[in-house]
């Protein structure tokens, strides 16, 4: 009964249960020892309900910290990124912009930044493009909105960045008619 644990315990299994699931249908070994490839458990979700679950194999931590984890699920191949706790991620996280700020330019889109046009105190007019992101090998041109001043470059060409990034900041901002 979870409503007898201490409440610091159970805001911490609350928020354990809420993130994974109900561990508690692992096998005790997969649990707390993980599987090494070519490992097989079947889990009882449900009365009458397995899942068979191979483990085939897991790759290097990537630069941003994550390890790609290859398993069977009742025969059928999947893939999912993980985690790795403690690996520190060699790609710099960027801020994220401020929703509805005019003076923040966020990326649109997941991708890599292939050109930086402006740098900081140029003054830019609208339309002006203010850089290039590469996502899925098409080029888009992030373009000024209104006439203003860049006061802060935050990329540069080749950086990786994620939908709602700060990509630059404004000053001396004008609405455009």
């Amino acid at each position: 009964a979870s409503w007898l644990m201490y409440p610091k315990v159970f805001s911490d299994y609350a928020r354990h249960r809420s993130q994974f699931g109900n561990v508690a249908v692992l096998p005790t070994p997969a649990f707390f020892f993980g599987m090494t490839a070519s490992d097989e458990v079947t889990v009882d979700i449900d009365q009458g309900k397995s899942l068979i679950i191979r483990h085939l194999a897991t790759s290097e931590t990537d630069e941003q910290g994550f390890r790609r984890v290859f398993f069977e699920l009742n025969g059928q191949p999947r893939l999912v990124r993980v985690a790795v706790q403690g690996a520190e991620s060699s790609v710099k996280a960027h801020p994220k912009a401020e929703e509805g700020n005019p003076k923040h330019i966020p990326a649109p889109m997941p991708g890599s930044v292939v050109s930086v046009a402006v740098s900081a105190g140029q003054a830019i007019e609208r339309g002006d493009v203010l850089l290039t992101l590469e996502a899925m090998k098409m080029e888009t041109a992030i373009r000024a909105e209104s006439n203003a001043t860049v006061s802060e470059v935050l990329v540069r060409p080749g950086d990786r960045v994620e939908a709602k990034d700060l990509l630059m900041v404004l000053a001396g901002y004008t609405e455009s008619k």
